[in-house]
């Protein structure tokens, strides 16, 4: 580990870091006041929605739990007439039921009993027509995720059952794999949003190979997703874009195609994640907000996020911000979390308990992630990675800003290296803090370059006061 006043060099620019004493009375001047603060009030602003204690059994309108029958109609009209009598609750008794798209209405809970399990068909065409959806942070027209809403109020998916994507059953890894056909379509959607196409001319579904969502609520407010477990995503698990008041609890994520977030709230504010475990093959939780020129245009943040007490044993990031961050994001908050549990073993380890990535393709702003007694091993690469740089193959001239990184009271043991803070020569990465955090097992030294306002107060790595 270096010394508080090392340089490195890093890319071919040496690295600017302004590592500041902790003890230093203009080191306490200088930090605002502890935002932890916050999270008590963006608390008390989450709150679940609550249904009628109306009933209505997907047997009823027709469903056959064998695993074989369509029942696509039957979750429809169960659906549908839960609505129109004023809300309540969907109810999916044990057994496997095959279906296609499930949309949800406002006051309708979707509840999967133990034992139950909603089997999604591996057949693109169950997912048409398509609907106005994100991909990848920007607009477009597209197959239906599997669990879709759009401009509802008070929804959820609950209850102790499965839902089973069965995506290595369908043609969706190869989309991807092997330099699929999604590759055509994906640059041919970043193309239409950086040129500002209508959004109503930008319609893929049939004849293309845009990966759905699994669940995904568009423009909703008061979302609940409770308990269940989640199996073979397409692409995103859970990904609420452009919500309010969002509450994810104790879920369970198993996902092994490439691409397949956690949850991914999204140009979202008041959400509370919390007692959730996530084996992923990227990122466990990453905050967006819209990608490049359609994100800004776009221009709504995610904002009051608090995610408590979940298992972190993804490929990629624990907490995570962006890449799709172009319409901002500020205050987000992460404590208690488990990185690589023993108890929750993943496919993969976990890269990087704290990723932020940014771009000057992407512009706007990163404002505020605050991340508190985390523990965990084995890390397979950081424990902090913020990369300003990230895909900068992809050019771009947008002003860009990260700032206000937190880390207090962690534990890790086992990792590449504590830090690996990539600012820019144009934008600096400005203002990352440490404090009461022990590092054991770090085999190499941080990598810091265009940082100013590095802090390192009680922190230990190896045994050593740093």
């Amino acid at each position: 580990m270096h010394s508080r006043r090392s340089l490195l060099t890093a890319g071919g620019a040496l690295a600017a870091a302004t590592i500041l004493p902790g003890t230093a009375s203009a080191q306490a001047e200088a930090r605002s006041s502890d935002p932890w603060h916050k999270v008590p009030h963006i608390l008390k602003k989450i709150r679940p929605p609550r249904f009628p204690r109306r009933r209505w059994d997907v047997t009823t309108f027709g469903a056959v739990g064998d695993g074989t029958t369509d029942c696509t109609a039957a979750f429809k009209a169960a659906i549908s007439e839960c609505h129109r009598n004023g809300g309540g609750r969907v109810v999916v008794p044990p057994g496997r039921f095959l279906t296609g798209a499930v949309h949800l209405l406002s006051n309708v809970e979707l509840h999967v009993s133990e034992g139950g399990v909603i089997a999604f068909s591996p057949d693109p065409n169950a997912y048409l027509p398509v609907v106005f959806t994100r991909w990848e942070g920007t607009e477009c027209y597209n197959y239906s995720p599997f669990v879709y809403a759009h401009g509802q109020r008070n929804i959820a998916v609950t209850g102790k059952g499965t839902l089973d994507g069965q995506a290595r059953q369908g043609p969706w890894e190869s989309w991807y794999a092997n330099s699929g056909p999604q590759g055509a379509d994906q640059r041919a959607l970043r193309k239409m949003g950086d040129d500002g196409v209508p959004v109503e001319q930008r319609v893929f579904g049939a004849g293309h190979y845009l990966r759905p969502a699994m669940v995904q609520f568009v423009k909703c407010q008061n979302i609940l997703v409770s308990e269940v477990t989640i199996l073979e995503p397409p692409m995103w698990t859970v990904n609420p874009v452009l919500c309010t008041n969002v509450t994810v609890r104790d879920i369970t994520v198993v996902s092994t195609l490439y691409n397949t977030d956690g949850c991914d709230p999204e140009a979202s504010s008041y959400v509370h994640i919390h007692g959730c475990r996530f084996n992923t093959n990227d990122d466990c939780v990453a905050v967006k907000s819209g990608r490049d020129a359609d994100g800004r245009r776009v221009g709504v943040p995610s904002e009051n996020i608090v995610v408590q007490d979940c298992h972190f044993s993804g490929r990629w990031g624990g907490i995570t911000v962006g890449s799709e961050m172009s319409g901002g994001v500020r205050d987000v908050f992460a404590e208690r979390c488990v990185i690589n549990s023993p108890d929750f073993p993943g496919n993969y380890p976990v890269k990087y308990p704290v990723y932020i990535k940014a771009s000057k393709k992407r512009g706007a702003f990163i404002e505020g992630v605050h991340v508190r007694d985390f523990t965990g091993q084995n890390v397979d690469r950081e424990v902090v990675f913020v990369n300003m740089a990230y895909n900068s193959n992809e050019g771009g001239t947008e002003p860009v800003s990260v700032r206000d990184i937190r880390m207090t009271r962690t534990e890790i043991d086992g990792a590449d290296a504590v830090l690996n803070l990539v600012g820019l020569e144009t934008d600096h990465l400005v203002g990352v803090h440490l404090e009461k955090c022990a590092f054991t097992n770090v085999a190499g030294p941080n990598k810091i370059a265009f940082t100013d306002d590095l802090t390192l107060r009680k922190v230990f790595v190896n045994g050593v006061e740093q």
